[in-house]
């Protein structure tokens, strides 16, 4: 496992990505655990304000994305400021993706459903940073022999071809195993086999005269929020707190 870990991740030219992803994520985590002590009126935390003005995380996070990816870029071969400025971009960014839905919604949507798109966004770019991190190259490039990395016009044809087949999932509605089947792409084979969502431009484009394809896909749909509803629901409440909604309604009438 350590001879491992050497080969694949702790070496000169990983380094820095495994400490920004490291600051990354446990900025997000310990963020979200300062939040809901403020929410509760608990610890010795308490919002930032100016004026009248509310500070939110992410203004700071900016700042420092700024100053670590210049910084990073600046560093050139000095190990030692590369691996500063990467966490430095990995705090920065753990707190601006924290409020990535406010950033979408250009409201504070923080404890609402809406906000719960932050915590996909910084689960989906941590997933991504670490198969980065262990070696997966995108597009399927990593599945080519040496030989075949020698030739330029195999290597983009590959490229081609697999981002092709990511972008046709991702008009059947399914982001998620679209962005994974860039690293993956037999999830991509998968969910192009399957029935594209209800609303989807795949089923706009080829559904409107299919009813039987369109009742398959709106029934798949309501399976599959069914199923999965639950989960994410605990997995959400767990990363980000319970929005307001569940609150006032775990309260109950007064």
């Amino acid at each position: 496992m350590g001879q491992w870990l050497q080969r694949n991740i702790i070496e000169p030219g990983k380094l820095p990505l495994l400490l920004a992803l490291t600051a990354f994520v446990l900025t997000f985590l310990i963020t979200r655990v300062i939040t809901r002590l403020i929410r509760a009126g608990k610890g010795p935390f308490g919002n930032i304000s100016t004026g009248g003005l509310h500070i939110h995380h992410v203004v700071p996070g900016v700042v420092l994305t700024v100053a670590g990816g210049f910084g990073a870029v600046g560093s050139g071969q000095r190990p030692v400021g590369a691996a500063v400025f990467a966490v430095v971009f990995g705090i920065g960014t753990g707190l601006v993706l924290d409020e990535f839905a406010l950033i979408l919604h250009l409201d504070d949507v923080y404890w609402s459903e809406e906000g719960r798109k932050s915590v996909e966004a910084v689960v989906l770019t941590a997933a991504l940073v670490g198969l980065l991190l262990v070696g997966a190259s995108p597009f399927g490039v990593d599945d080519l022999s040496d030989d075949e990395l020698q030739d330029r016009g195999t290597v983009i044809s590959t490229i081609v071809v697999n981002f092709l087949f990511s972008l046709a999932v991702l008009t059947k509605g399914k982001f998620w195993t679209a962005v994974f089947s860039v690293f993956v792409p037999l999830l991509g084979l998968i969910g192009l086999m399957r029935v594209a969502r209800p609303g989807s431009p795949w089923a706009r484009r080829f559904y409107r005269r299919r009813p039987k394809a369109r009742a398959r896909a709106i029934l798949r749909a309501y399976r599959h929020e069914r199923r999965w509803l639950r989960p994410r629901r605990i997995v959400g409440d767990w990363l980000g707190g319970k929005t307001d909604e569940e609150l006032t309604a775990s309260a109950g009438p007064r």
